[in-house]
């Protein structure tokens, strides 16, 4: 390859991921090319015979969500694993956790999964999430990928890969329903045992649809006022995501007009997912993790929850009532998983992982980030608690909410970003140590974390770097209102100095 060809093929990188343009529009060329996506096979193929050591044939399952690119990416992916000798199995729909379970059901025994998504992202973006039976692509796998992709690393291609179709999301929605059916103890019908209850679905137009048709109501639920289930790439009602708040705004809507008991919102790929009760209120982010955590405590008494670094003061304070431990890491599904991992192997429990943006990995469910399981566990939970004449609200009853909330971006011009935030945060934790009203946090794994007192009012805030781009967010709660303001109005003086930091 050449070099302009291997920075354009390490540009498409995104972490663990792979990510890019996939449609052109006005504003954007696509990045994500037939060509390219054909050499992410090859260094992939590569990938699982070098690195994974998988014997013989490979076989490897492919399938998409409803973006407008799709089909494009998969015939560029199936022409380039063909080449290399490696059977596809071609699952059409499906969603990221499927395609790991893919490679965990008896009945496909895949060496590996390739989910074709960009997650919540607009319509002209794409990308892939790759899985081999031991779980998720790192971010050091998809170096070694992008470093082999051309097909001058494939020795042997003889262009024999056979490719076979098949229906894997209505085995993975079968998969839920047992579980669920299983999990509901105390049900009168046992095959309906959301029987009486009314939950809806908010797929945006995402892979998430099938929930509604082939989990709840299989499962007795009543799913009226159901919406934007069909898959359409377009996204054409909102973005599909749980963590925004037209789409929150949305759910809430429904949920009023059709006066359900529940509503259940999914992002397009279904790894992430949050919930909506009755009354039009919200259990996502800080609350999600709240209502997760004491379904898994009462399970396994004094666990370690692992969150991502924004989450909220209350919650660890919630946690530790509950007779649990809270460990709050760096942002980043794939770290908080990883650290959950880490814990296990080193002898401290943990049986969940879990960031605020709604990316939940059970260590019953290897640790997956799954938006489906995550709302089939707490499912198992509610028809308990409902039978009770109680509701999930009331698991939280004791989680404080603090009085205001907000997240800053502010942005890096200087052309080495990483250096320039890191001489940020070395001046800013000097600047919050001079000040009375400020005190570090003094376990924190992500940037600097600052507990307020005093004239600022009790609460915190986090200055940090963004994983991959020029941005250094801050997340700040304060428990009065105005609270922020007085913070905010504190820390101007220190930005003031900073040329190279926009907000």
């Amino acid at each position: 390859m050449n070099q302009s060809e291997t920075k354009a093929l390490e540009a498409l990188q995104n972490g663990s991921d792979i990510r890019g343009i996939a449609i052109t529009t006005e504003k954007n060329q696509i990045t994500l090319t037939d060509e390219r996506v054909e050499k992410i096979a090859y260094g992939f193929a590569k990938w699982l015979k070098e690195e994974k050591q998988v014997e013989g044939r490979a076989k490897v399952a492919i399938g998409h969500d409803s973006r407008l690119s799709a089909e494009r990416l998969k015939a560029a992916l199936i022409k380039g694993l063909v080449f290399a000798d490696i059977d596809v199995v071609d699952v059409g729909l499906a969603t990221t956790p499927a395609m790991f379970m893919a490679t965990q059901y008896e009945e496909y025994n895949c060496d590996a999964g390739i989910m074709i998504t960009a997650s919540h992202l607009p319509f002209m973006y794409n990308g892939l999430k790759l899985f081999t039976k031991s779980g998720g692509a790192e971010h050091e796998d998809i170096d070694y990928i992008v470093a082999h992709a051309d097909k001058s690393f494939i020795e042997n291609g003889t262009n024999s890969g056979k490719i076979t179709k098949a229906d894997l999301l209505t085995t993975y929605a079968a998969d839920l329903t047992t579980k669920i059916r299983a999990g509901i103890t105390d049900a009168e019908d046992k095959m309906k045992p959301l029987q009486g209850s009314h939950i809806i679905v908010d797929a945006g137009n995402g892979a998430g649809g099938f929930f509604a048709e082939q989990v709840l109501a299989e499962l007795g639920a009543d799913i009226s006022g159901s919406q934007f289930l069909e898959p359409d790439g377009n996204f054409p009602n909102h973005i599909p995501n749980p963590d925004n708040e037209v789409a929150m705004a949305s759910l809430k809507t429904a949920v009023l007009a059709s006066g359900a008991d529940l509503g259940v919102i999914f992002d397009t790929d279904v790894d992430r997912a949050a919930i909506m009760d009755k009354h039009g209120e919200s259990l996502n982010r800080n609350p999600l993790i709240a209502v997760i955590s004491s379904i898994i405590l009462e399970e396994k008494p004094g666990t370690t929850i692992v969150t991502d670094s924004t989450t909220s003061g209350h919650l660890e304070t919630f946690i530790e009532a509950k007779g649990g431990k809270q460990h709050r890491f760096k942002r980043g599904y794939r770290n908080v998983i990883n650290e959950a991992l880490r814990l296990n192997r080193e002898g401290t429990p943990s049986e969940i992982a879990i960031e605020v943006s709604g990316h939940a990995a059970l260590k019953e469910n290897y640790f997956l980030d799954d938006g489906a399981y995550l709302i089939a566990k707490i499912l198992m939970t509610y028809a308990s608690l409902r039978k009770n004449g109680q509701d999930l609200p009331d698991l939280i009853a004791n989680l404080k909410e603090p009085a205001e909330s907000e997240e800053i971006r502010l942005s890096i011009t200087a052309s080495d970003f990483k250096t320039y935030g890191q001489e940020v945060l070395t001046d800013f934790r000097k600047f919050v140590e001079a000040d009375a009203d400020m005190s570090l946090e003094p376990i924190n794994q992500e940037g600097i974390r600052v507990n307020t007192s005093g004239t600022l009012g009790e609460g915190w805030f986090l200055l940090r770097m963004s994983l991959h781009e020029p941005v250094m967010p801050m997340n700040l709660e304060s428990d009065e209102v105005g609270g922020i303001q007085k913070v905010k109005d504190r820390l101007a003086g220190f930005f003031a100095t900073k040329a190279n930091l926009e907000i």
